[in-house]
C-alpha cells in the first residue's frame, strides 16, 4: 500500500465520521424496520403520500431515529430544524418557531425533529403544542424511553407512536459490507476483510446499535491501517477493542449465553453460580436494567406461585436499582438472585398460561354462560342476562359449589396443577377441598 493511499484513507476517516458518510440518502437505503419500512407499512405510505405528520420514534439507539426524520424533511422537501432536548431549551424552542414562520411565508414546510424528546420538561414540551396544531411545523420526536410515560398526552395525542426495533445480525452484517466498502475505496489493491467469526463478535458487541457498530468498525479499521493488518479476526479484536468488549466476553461466549446461565441457575437452585453469572455479566457492562427485567421474569416462570414473595423481591430490587443506581442499586440485584435460587420452584403457572394461551389461539369463539353476563340495563336483565348467577359471597364458605364458570360445553380442563412445593402445597390443598365441594353439590342436585 502506498504512502499517498493511506493518507488519503486517513484523511477521510478522520475528517468525515464513517457514520455520516453511511447515512442513508433515501429511503431505501434505510437498514432495518422493515415493519414500518417495507411496502405497504406505515412511514412507506407516509413517504408515498406527500403529506407528513407529527409523530415519535420510540426505539433504542442507533436505530435510525435521526436518519428517518432527515429523510422525511428530504422526501416532502422541508426545511430541517433539530434540537437535542439535552443540550436545548425554551431558546431553542423560539429559534426554531421564528425560523419555521420565515420557512412558512416562503411557502415552505418545516420539520422539526427533537431527539431525546423525553428529556424536555412538560412546559417545555407543552411548548411546541399551538405550533403543531396550527401546522406551522410537523413535529417528530426521538425517544429511548416510553412515551406513555415520557411524554405529555397533550402531544401524545397528536403525534403517531412508531416503534423502531434493534438491529437484527443480519442487518449489522449489511452496515459492515457498505463500511468496508466505503473505506476499501481508498485502496483496493489490498482492501480489508473482516472474517465471519470477527462479524458475529463485532454484531454480539453492538447489541442492535447500527451507530454504535459502525463507530467502532471505525475504531478497528483505523489501528488495522497502524499496523498494517488488513485482515480482522476475532482474536485481533479481542486485542484492540475497548477493554470494557474484552472484559464482558472474557471466554467468547455469547451475551445470551451469559443470560441462559444466569436464568438456569436460579431455576437449578444454584445461588453461588447464580451470583457468580450475574456478577459476570454486570462486570462487562451489562445494562443492571435489562438483567433486572430478566429477574423479574424468572421469578413469575420459575417460581410462580410456590414464593409469591419472590416476585415482590424481584420487583423491589429492581425499583431499588432505579433509586440509586450503580453501584449501590446492583447489591438489591445480588439479594433478588440469591433469594430466587433458594426459593421453591414451580412453573405451573407459567405452563398454564402457555396451554390456555395455545387452547385460545386454535378454539372456536365460545359465547359466555347467560348467568354470568352483565345485566346493566332492563333489555338485557328481561333477556335473562345475570338470571340465576350465583354470589359466591352469600354462600357457605363463600363458595357456590357446582356452579359453572366455563363456556357451555367446554370441560374444565385442569391447566393449572400446582407442584408440592412451598405455597402450592396449599393451594393444591384447596383445590381439592372445592372440587369435593363441587362433585358433592352436584351429587345432591341429581337427586
Amino acid at each position: 500500500m502506498q504512502q499517498q493511499d493511506v493518507d488519503l484513507f486517513s484523511q477521510k476517516l478522520l475528517n468525515v465520521p464513517l457514520a455520516e458518510q453511511l447515512r442513508p440518502k433515501h429511503i431505501s437505503d434505510v437498514v432495518g424496520q422493515t415493519h414500518l419500512l417495507a411496502e405497504g407499512k406505515p412511514l412507506q405510505i407516509a413517504f408515498q403520500s406527500g403529506r407528513p405528520h407529527s409523530m415519535i420514534f420510540w426505539g433504542p439507539p442507533g436505530v435510525g431515529k435521526t436518519t428517518l426524520a432527515r429523510l422525511m424533511a428530504n422526501g416532502f422537501d422541508a426545511q430541517f430544524i433539530a434540537i437535542s432536548a439535552v443540550l436545548g431549551g425554551v431558546k431553542d424552542i423560539r429559534e426554531a418557531v421564528q425560523t419555521a414562520q420565515i420557512a412558512q411565508s416562503q411557502g415552505r414546510k418545516t420539520i422539526l425533529f427533537v431527539d431525546e424528546v423525553h428529556r424536555f420538561n412538560k412546559s417545555q414540551q407543552d411548548a411546541f403544542l399551538p405550533y403543531v396544531e396550527s401546522g406551522l411545523f410537523t413535529f417528530i420526536g426521538a425517544t429511548t424511553e416510553n412515551p406513555s410515560f415520557e411524554v405529555n398526552s397533550a402531544l401524545l395525542s397528536r403525534a403517531r407512536v412508531y416503534v423502531l426495533e434493534a438491529l437484527k445480525p443480519e442487518e449489522l452484517n449489511i452496515l459492515i459490507d457498505r463500511a468496508l466498502n466505503v473505506v476499501n475505496q481508498t485502496h483496493p489493491e489490498t482492501p480489508f476483510i473482516i472474517d465471519e467469526k470477527a462479524r458475529e463478535y463485532l454484531c454480539y458487541w453492538a447489541d442492535g446499535d447500527g451507530r454504535r457498530l459502525i463507530n467502532a468498525t471505525e475504531v478497528i479499521l483505523e489501528s488495522a491501517l497502524n499496523m498494517g493488518e488488513f485482515t480482522i479476526t476475532s482474536e485481533w479484536l479481542e486485542k484492540f477493542l475497548p477493554q470494557s468488549l474484552r472484559r464482558f466476553d472474557k471466554g467468547g461466549d455469547a451475551f445470551y449465553d451469559q443470560i441462559s446461565a444466569l436464568h438456569k441457575s436460579v431455576r437449578g437452585s444454584n445461588p453461588d453460580a447464580a451470583l457468580y453469572w450475574l456478577t459476570r455479566m454486570l462486570d462487562g457492562g451489562a445494562d443492571p436494567k435489562y438483567l433486572s427485567r430478566r429477574i423479574i421474569r424468572m421469578a413469575w416462570e420459575d417460581i410462580g406461585l410456590a414464593d409469591p414473595r419472590a416476585m415482590q423481591i424481584a420487583n423491589d430490587a429492581a425499583a431499588t436499582y432505579e433509586r440509586l443506581g450503580s453501584p449501590e442499586g446492583e447489591l438489591a440485584l445480588a439479594q433478588a438472585v440469591i433469594y430466587l435460587a433458594i426459593a421453591a420452584k414451580s412453573n405451573a403457572g407459567y405452563m398454564a398460561y402457555n396451554q390456555a394461551k395455545a387452547f385460545v389461539q386454535n378454539d372456536k369463539s365460545r359465547s359466555v354462560p347467560i348467568h354470568l353476563r352483565n345485566a346493566p340495563t332492563k333489555l338485557m336483565k328481561e333477556l335473562g342476562h345475570g338470571k340465576s348467577y350465583r354470589y359466591a359471597h352469600d354462600e357457605p364458605n363463600a363458595y357456590a359449589a357446582g356452579e359453572t364458570y366455563l363456556p357451555e360445553g367446554m370441560d374444565n380442563p385442569h391447566w393449572y396443577r400446582p407442584v408440592p412445593r412451598g405455597l402450592e402445597i396449599k393451594i393444591a390443598e384447596k383445590l381439592a377441598l372445592l372440587e369435593q365441594w363441587d362433585q358433592e353439590a352436584r351429587k345432591n342436585n341429581k337427586s
